[in-house]
């Protein structure tokens, strides 16, 4: 597909009229074919390559985050997610024969796949460029049009991510609506076919109360306090590199960072000792070496700062101590990585979801409490297990509940192509990702065949003489 440079010179002027136009558009983009569609994405995945050094100086200009962490959290998981829809979309649109049960027989029946339509995407500000574009490749591939509402929060990225649309797309088949609030709660007033938030809980309820309203089905992808468990048989080394990566991957603003950890009193002192040697491997001894590190990435902006600044503030004086750092620089929105021990449950740090470097760690003797605990909060969207006992792992995963979970590792399930990804409950409903992408922009329609001429059905129908509801009666005991 070509480029449509000529779509920037006159975009749509009000967002009602780009819904009604993609809405037209609609009907004509469901019935291409794959083939189409693929060529599509062939085509945006060399755009986006194209772009990439535009991508780097936006999401770098909105985050500081170092280049390489751009590619490996931004631009690959995209086109990761392209390569992976061209080479099984085939598969993923075919229809799925069904089963005829005996009560049915003489029928066909089988379940296709259809586009639901127009769709809305309102992307996050912690992962701008990924979490807008990584929807929006599944929606084009199930045949829907789309609109695509950046994070205000990240204007660089946002403006980019505007442009490419304009000039890669026609208006009618994706566009970008910019801007905050205002513009987001009239595109909520509209009725879309299919609604695909990331962000927090709290907005997400705003969301899902929005879509009901035009009964419009919704995707969440939101978040919560995702907890790590690392118990006295983890190998130490392995859990602590993994954590701190994890942890401090976009400066902790991440829905699947570990939120805060549960570490067993026999191992706790090493473990903080290994935990802060790898977040000093990472960024550098001090408050100045890593400030001045090319790879580690800002606060977004004065308000999360102020916001992350005021746990720690309140986590101090409920009686935590800062085991290592906690030196910030607000004129920069740096806030060194910081971890905490001896925290209090009823500090503010551990029932906020913490979008930052600090790290609360807690520790324990009795894992059933640790257990117990995790069960009686809202449901994470990640739950982080490092141990060798794997019948530990497994009571952890009967007893408890979480959009994901991972073994002796962290945050790379967002990674694999065939998991797919979401929370329960608190932290979302609905998957992405790979096949499941593909299904939450699409319909499953259910289609059964029926034959002309005598069928099983016809036999009871009325009037219900004593033959009909016998057969009836037959019909309730036997099959």
């Amino acid at each position: 597909m070509s480029i449509h440079p000529s779509a920037s010179a006159s975009p749509p002027s009000s967002i009602r009229e780009v819904f009604h136009r993609q809405k037209s558009y609609a009907l004509e983009w469901r019935q291409s074919a794959l083939r189409q569609r693929k060529q599509l994405l062939k085509s945006f995945r060399l755009y986006i390559l194209d772009q990439a050094d535009a991508i780097q100086q936006a999401v770098r200009k909105d985050l500081g985050k170092p280049v390489a962490e751009v590619n490996l959290s931004e631009i690959y998981p995209v086109v990761s997610e392209i390569n992976h829809i061209i080479a099984h979309l085939d598969d993923w649109s075919r229809p799925v024969k069904v089963d005829a049960p005996l009560s049915m027989l003489g029928t066909r029946s089988e379940i296709r796949y259809e586009p639901r339509g127009v769709c809305l995407i309102i992307a996050p500000w912690n992962f701008p460029f990924m979490l807008a574009m990584g929807p929006l490749v599944s929606c084009l591939a199930a045949g829907n049009t789309a609109i695509v509402k950046p994070s205000e929060l990240t204007p660089h990225t946002s403006a980019l991510i505007s442009k490419m649309i304009r000039e890669f797309f026609k208006p009618e088949h994706v566009s970008v609506v910019e801007g905050g609030i205002e513009e987001t709660t009239s595109l909520l007033k509209l009725p879309f076919d299919h609604i695909f938030f990331t962000g927090s809980p709290s907005v997400g309820k705003i969301v899902m109360k929005a879509a009901a309203e035009n009964l419009t089905s919704v995707t969440l992808e939101l978040g919560g306090k995702s907890p790590a468990i690392v118990d006295e048989t983890a190998r130490l080394e392995d859990a602590a590199k993994r954590i701190a990566h994890g942890k401090l991957l976009n400066n902790g603003q991440a829905c699947i960072a570990p939120d805060y950890i549960w570490v067993h009193a026999r191992v706790k002192e090493a473990f903080v000792v290994k935990l802060r040697h790898f977040m000093l491997q990472h960024f550098g001894e001090g408050k100045a070496i890593t400030e001045q590190s090319p790879d580690y990435a800002r606060i977004v902006n004065t308000r999360n700062f102020q916001r992350l600044d005021a746990l720690m503030r309140d986590a101090l004086q409920k009686g935590a101590r800062v085991e290592w750092s906690g030196e910030i620089n607000e004129a920069s929105r740096f806030l060194h990585p910081t971890l905490l021990t001896e925290v209090p449950m009823e500090a503010h740090v551990m029932n906020e979801e913490i979008f930052g470097p600090i790290l609360p760690i807690i520790s324990y003797t009795d894992e059933n409490e640790v257990i117990r605990y995790i069960h009686e909060q809202p449901k994470a969207l990640a739950l982080y297990v490092f141990t060798t006992r794997s019948s530990f792992f497994e009571k952890v995963m009967k007893q408890t509940s979480s959009g994901t979970a991972c073994l002796n590792d962290c945050v790379l399930q967002f990674a694999h192509a065939n998991l797919p990804f979401g929370g329960v409950n608190n932290s979302g409903m609905g998957a992405a990702h790979g096949e499941a992408g593909f299904r939450a922009f699409s319909h499953a329609k259910s289609i059964l065949k029926q034959r002309n001429g005598f069928t099983f059905a016809s036999v009871v129908y009325p009037p219900y003489t004593r033959r009909v509801r016998g057969m009836i009666q037959k019909l309730i005991q036997w099959l």
